[in-house]
């Protein structure tokens, strides 16, 4: 059997979240460490400079974040709402993550996400919020303290967001044994096996074997 873990307009939000974010992260870096005179490779490609390609795509991101607050209400209250949630259990599950993630004998838990994957919620949410709008007040503001107050909150949240990514990466790959075939729950249709780490919970739908 196969459950669907997320709807195809969640996965496809997260598809367009990730590859602007990566994009972001990339153009970001690159004008970070002082190649702004340097063209980058896509630079080149699309004849445009990195730091212009960097403030149109974050529009884009920005836009991308808040059309389900537009469109998604329920969606984004539902994620809110698990996201939020705590239970008694979650200590518990916290302390023999580290096993776990070698095992795959993950803690029961109730919600649709693990205490894990509700930390990383707040993580990449709370991220994301303070580079989109600190990379708009950049945009806006040119100069004086408050552009330096803003340069300084987007800088330390790239670094922090950087090593949040790389750590949901990490996971999400399927690298770690325990996080094996978790890749599926948002590509090639959204279909997991039961058996796998991503045990059935509350919202999850039977999925169709098309």
């Amino acid at each position: 059997m196969k459950l669907e873990r997320y709807s195809r307009s969640a996965r496809r939000l997260h598809t367009a979240v990730y590859l602007l974010t990566l994009f972001l992260l990339a153009t970001g870096w690159w004008l970070l460490v002082g190649r702004e005179g340097e063209p980058s490779p896509v630079a080149r490609l699309l004849g445009l400079p990195d730091a212009a390609l960097h403030v149109w795509v974050g529009w884009g991101l920005a836009i991308a974040a808040l059309l389900p607050l537009v469109l998604a209400r329920r969606g984004v209250a539902a994620f809110m709402r698990e996201t939020l949630r705590r239970d008694p259990g979650d200590l518990g599950w916290l302390l023999r993550w580290p096993l776990a993630i070698v095992t795959g004998r993950f803690a029961r838990h109730e919600g649709h996400f693990d205490p894990g994957q509700r930390i990383a919620n707040v993580a990449i949410v709370g991220l994301l919020v303070a580079l989109i709008a600190s990379g708009i007040g950049l945009v806006l503001v040119h100069f004086g303290p408050v552009f330096v107050v803003l340069a300084a909150v987007h800088r330390l949240a790239t670094f922090a967001f950087t090593v949040v990514i790389a750590g949901h990466i990490l996971v999400a790959a399927g690298i770690l044994p325990g996080y094996r075939g978790a890749w599926r729950s948002m590509h090639l249709g959204g279909r997991v096996r039961i058996d796998q780490r991503l045990k059935r919970r509350p919202g999850d739908r039977e999925a169709s074997s098309r």
